[in-house]
């Protein structure tokens, strides 16, 4: 699906920073837009329905699943995670550029249905670290987190089939990363054809 808009999947083992980076790529970058997910889990801490997800409960996003609403959808922890096909279409239709917090397994099915999706994983610097930022978070209870850090090694494997890969040891620093990824992307031929096309035809470059 060519759309003018480009479309950034960033993934991440619980506990890798990807929520705190995207929310600050978002307040850096005004061109950005969040696709907000569906979720069956509870919310955490201070998250808001339709801020960091759609909560809902599991008859109603298994209905959605079978209204063909979603892009794709996954279980993670226990939990069903969905990305709304309608919002992203529009907003990419558009030419906006949208950015989706999601888990490896979305990314990949994404990039089924849109090649030109940019894979972005977030690792941490180390297991250890990894471990104490899950406590810290002080979200979740002790079995829970063992569960997070089991999981987050098959999590981890998959980052060989993502474009960019950004080690989140400091904050400043994988941001600055992240938001170079972001514009190096729009500067790519291909995205730039996409999205300035008159300028592309007016040259006779399309």
């Amino acid at each position: 699906m060519e759309t003018p808009g480009n479309l950034f999947c960033v993934a991440a083992p619980s506990g890798a920073g990807k929520s705190s980076l995207v929310k600050a790529v978002l307040e850096l970058d005004s061109r950005l837009a969040v696709s907000v997910s569906h979720t069956t889990r509870s919310p955490r801490g201070q998250e808001l329905d339709g801020r960091e997800y759609w909560f809902v409960g599991e008859p109603e996003f298994r209905a959605m699943v079978e209204r063909g609403e979603f892009f794709e959808w996954a279980q993670v922890h226990g939990h069903l995670y969905g990305t709304s096909r309608k919002a992203i279409e529009e907003r990419l239709a558009r030419g906006e550029d949208v950015v989706l917090e999601i888990d490896w397994q979305g990314a990949l099915q994404i990039k089924q249905i849109f090649p030109h999706a940019v894979l972005i994983f977030v690792l941490p610097p180390s297991w250890d670290e990894l471990a104490q930022r899950l406590n810290r978070r002080g979200e979740d209870r002790l079995e829970v987190i063992a569960t997070r850090l089991a999981n987050a090694r098959t999590e981890v494997a998959q980052a060989r089939h993502f474009d960019f890969v950004i080690i989140n040891a400091l904050f400043e620093t994988a941001l600055f990363d992240l938001k170079t990824v972001v514009h190096s992307q729009r500067l790519k031929y291909a995205a730039q054809l996409r999205n300035r096309s008159q300028v592309f035809a007016a040259l006779g470059l399309a």
